[in-house]
C-alpha cells in the first residue's frame, strides 16, 4: 500500500502540474460567473421591470403587432412570456441581444446590456476555450477537456492522499482546519489540505459535469448507465439555396391558450419564431419541479390551436433528465442562491489549491536539485 500511495502522489502531483495552469484560469473565470445571471438582470433591471397598471395584458399576438412596429428590422428568434405580472416580455434576437417589452402597453421599454453581456461572454470564451476564437476554438476546447479530466483524477487522488492511514481525532484535526502561525511550506501543506478536503466533493461534482458537456461519450455514458438508447447523431441538412424572408406569425394566440390549458400555473413560456410549417413550438417552466431548470415541451398546430406533441419534463427518461441537471450543477445554480455561492467559494479554493500545490512542487524540485551539491560538498 506504501508503494501504492507513492505512486497516486506522483500522478497526482505531475497531473496537477501539466494541467494546473489551464485550472487556474477555468478556476478564475468559474469564480467570476457564478452569479452571471444576477449582474446581467441587475444591469438590465430598467428594462425588465414594469409597472402594473391594473389592467389586462395585451394577447401575445397584439404584443407581436406592437413589436413589430417598433422593430420592423427585427428578427426575433423567440419570445418569451411571464407569470410575473412586473415582468417584461422578452423578444430574443439571438446574438443581436433581447428586446423587452410592457406585456400592458406593447412599449418597447429596452435591451439587453452588451457591455455587461460582452464581459460575461469574454469570460466563458476563457473559461471554455482559453481565450481561442474560430478554427483555434477546437485546440481550447480540446485542451480544457482534458485538463478537466485531470483535475478530476486530481480530486478524487486528493482525497485519497489526504486520508489518514489510522482515523482518529489527533491525526485528522490538523488538516480539518486553518492554523494560525504558519508560514511558507507549513502554512501551504496546511491550506492545500483544508482546502481540498472542504471542496474536494464539490470539485468531483465541477469537474465531472464538465466532462458531460466538453465530450460526446460523456454524455452518451448517462444514457447507457442509466439503461436508456443513445439518441442517433442528428446529421447536418444542407442549407437551403434560396432563403426566405422573415415572417411575423399573423395568428398565435389559440396557439398560446393551448399552451397555457396544457401548463396553467407555468413560470414562464417560451415560443420559438418564426412559425414554421404552421407548427408553433413551445418551452414551458412549469415551476413544479424540483429541478427548477427542468423544462417541458409542448408542439401546437398555429391555426387551429390542437397540441400536437405534449412532453412534460417528468415524462422524459432518466437520461434527458439528468442531462438537463448537468450545466446547472456545473454552476451551481440548481442549489439557488446558496449553490451559486457555493460555487464560487469552491472555485477560488480550486485556484488557491493551485497556487499552493505548485509552491509545494516547487519547493520539492528545489531540494531535489540542491541535492546533488550538498552530497558533493
Amino acid at each position: 500500500m506504501k508503494k501504492f500511495r507513492k505512486v497516486i502522489f506522483w500522478l497526482h502531483l505531475i497531473s496537477a502540474l501539466v494541467a494546473g495552469v489551464v485550472i487556474f484560469v477555468m478556476s478564475v473565470t468559474g469564480a467570476l460567473l457564478s452569479f452571471e445571471r444576477q449582474i446581467i438582470e441587475f444591469s438590465e433591471r430598467g428594462a425588465r421591470t414594469v409597472a402594473e397598471t391594473g389592467t389586462e395584458r395585451l394577447t401575445p399576438q397584439e404584443i407581436v403587432e406592437k413589436f413589430r412596429e417598433q422593430r420592423p428590422d427585427a428578427e426575433p428568434t423567440s419570445m418569451q412570456i411571464s407569470d410575473d405580472g412586473r415582468a417584461a416580455w422578452m423578444f430574443s434576437l439571438g446574438r443581436a441581444g433581447i428586446v423587452f417589452v410592457d406585456p400592458y402597453t406593447g412599449a418597447v421599454t429596452g435591451e439587453s446590456n452588451k457591455e455587461v453581456r460582452k464581459v460575461m461572454s469574454e469570460l466563458r470564451v476563457w473559461h471554455r476555450w482559453l481565450g481561442t476564437s474560430g478554427e483555434s476554438r477546437a485546440i481550447g476546447k480540446a485542451i480544457t477537456g482534458a485538463c478537466n479530466l485531470l483535475f478530476l483524477f486530481v480530486a478524487f487522488s486528493g482525497v485519497y492522499l489526504w486520508f489518514p492511514r489510522k482515523i482518529s481525532l489527533k491525526s485528522v484535526k490538523p488538516v480539518l482546519w486553518f492554523r494560525s502561525g504558519l508560514r511558507g511550506k507549513a502554512r501551504n501543506f496546511n491550506w492545500h489540505n483544508v482546502i481540498g478536503f472542504w471542496t474536494s466533493a464539490f470539485l468531483v461534482i465541477f469537474t465531472a459535469t464538465a466532462v458531460v458537456m466538453s465530450y460526446r461519450w460523456g454524455a452518451e455514458l448517462l444514457y447507457t448507465i442509466t439503461g436508456n438508447e443513445v439518441p442517433k447523431r442528428s446529421e447536418r441538412s444542407a442549407p437551403d439555396k434560396e432563403e426566405k424572408p422573415y415572417e411575423f406569425p399573423s395568428a398565435i394566440d389559440a396557439a398560446w391558450s393551448a399552451a397555457y390549458e396544457k401548463a396553467p400555473e407555468a413560470r414562464s413560456i417560451s415560443m420559438k419564431l418564426p412559425v414554421e410549417n404552421g407548427t408553433a413550438e413551445f418551452t414551458i417552466d412549469e415551476g413544479i419541479y424540483w429541478n427548477i431548470f427542468g423544462r417541458s415541451r409542448l408542439t401546437v398546430d398555429e391555426a387551429s390551436g390542437v397540441a400536437a406533441t405534449w412532453e412534460p419534463y417528468a415524462e422524459q427518461n432518466s437520461a434527458r433528465r439528468l442531462r438537463t441537471w448537468t450545466r446547472f450543477l456545473h454552476t451551481g445554480e440548481s442549489g439557488g442562491l446558496i449553490g451559486q455561492i457555493i460555487g464560487f467559494i469552491v472555485c477560488i479554493g480550486g485556484a488557491v489549491l493551485v497556487w499552493t500545490g505548485f509552491s509545494l512542487a516547487f519547493r520539492r524540485f528545489y531540494r531535489w536539485l540542491k541535492r546533488p551539491t550538498a552530497e558533493a560538498a
